[in-house]
């Protein structure tokens, strides 16, 4: 009987001993799960690298070169004047690769880079042509962020040629497809109305209006596939290399220089980099639909700003897979 009795009370020990070891364990996982999530989805106290995207030649013999950034915040932007930490320089082969030399020069500084960086991934942002004997230099855009000096080096070796469809890939334009058509892609028609300099004063809005086509309708436009939701959706695995997004003409104003903490749009607008969280308000985050076009293809907006400045607006429009771009020079008095 006393056997029976410690020996009842031994096996409930042991099952009271797993239960806690397997509570503690997944308790740890939650810990770890948690702390690999903050690790890996840092809002703020991050980098920002520049990225050279690849050069295709033009019909005049010279090249033009794609260049973006990633900022690996999710959440903290940052504004880097044109300067000694947000310049270009043309250099001869790996003259810049020691990230300690700085070779600022304010004669060729500025290439239409921005100086308002939004967090995460923005790709192909804007271009730069070189001329038809650009050979085997480097067009070198140096960024510091965070005490931090980046590089990215534009140069014509023949790897990084690049066509419609590859842009198409890395953006994950048309829900990641590579059909073959997409490298005969058109990119949007977009024209701004109004003067391209402007002038305001501090709280007064501001009209925006552009007129926007989609001139060869590809890729063609379909909605991302309703799944049923939820919040597991926000801690998912990726479903490919790259976020995807859906095709189908659409059009969005960003800050390309200047405070966009400073500014309003009416309008909001969605955003135009790859935002990847659910309800994002981004063409990447589930579960956001590609809003059908004003039907007369006239998107209007009111802007108000909050400081005086000077501040480029850009209106992008894009497919999905391509983009056009236009800005807009903005002088805010009080």
């Amino acid at each position: 009987m006393k056997s029976e009795f410690f020996q009842s009370v031994f096996s409930g020990s042991v099952t009271v001993c797993k239960s806690m070891t397997l509570l503690l364990l997944a308790a740890l996982v939650v810990v770890q799960s948690a702390n690999a999530q903050t690790r890996f989805m840092q809002l703020r106290g991050q980098i920002t690298s520049p990225a050279f995207e690849g050069w295709w030649p033009n019909e005049d013999g010279s090249f033009k070169l794609f260049f973006g950034y990633m900022n690996t915040n999710w959440e903290q932007h940052f504004d880097i004047d044109i300067g000694s930490e947000n310049y270009f320089t043309e250099v001869d082969p790996r003259e810049l690769d020691d990230l300690s030399l700085d070779k600022f020069d304010f004669a060729s500084a500025d290439m239409g880079q921005p100086t308002h960086f939004y967090p995460r991934r923005n790709p192909f942002l804007f271009t730069v042509d070189v001329p038809a004997d650009f050979g085997e230099k480097e067009l070198v855009w140096t960024l510091k962020t965070q005490g931090q000096t980046n590089r990215a080096y534009g140069t014509l070796k023949p790897d990084y040629r690049i066509d419609p469809q590859v842009i198409s890939t890395e953006v994950g334009g048309n829900f990641g497809s590579l059909s073959d058509s997409l490298r005969t892609n058109i990119p949007p028609e977009l024209r701004v109305e109004g003067e391209s300099f402007r002038t305001v004063r501090v709280g007064e809005p501001l009209s925006l209006a552009v007129r926007a086509s989609d001139p060869d309708n590809l890729p063609a436009r379909r909605n991302r596939p309703r799944g049923g939701g939820g919040v597991d959706q926000l801690y998912r695995p990726p479903s490919s290399i790259v976020a995807m997004s859906g095709p189908g003409l659409r059009f969005s104003w960003t800050v390309y220089r200047g405070p966009e903490s400073k500014t309003t749009f009416k309008p909001s607008q969605f955003k135009t980099y790859t935002d990847t969280r659910m309800y994002a308000n981004s063409p990447w985050s589930p579960p956001f639909q590609i809003p059908e076009p004003p039907e007369d293809g006239r998107w209007t907006a009111e802007v108000v700003f909050d400081e005086p400045g000077e501040y480029v607006l850009r209106g992008i429009a894009s497919d999905g897979s391509l983009f056009t771009y236009q800005n807009i020079n903005v002088t805010v008095t009080r």
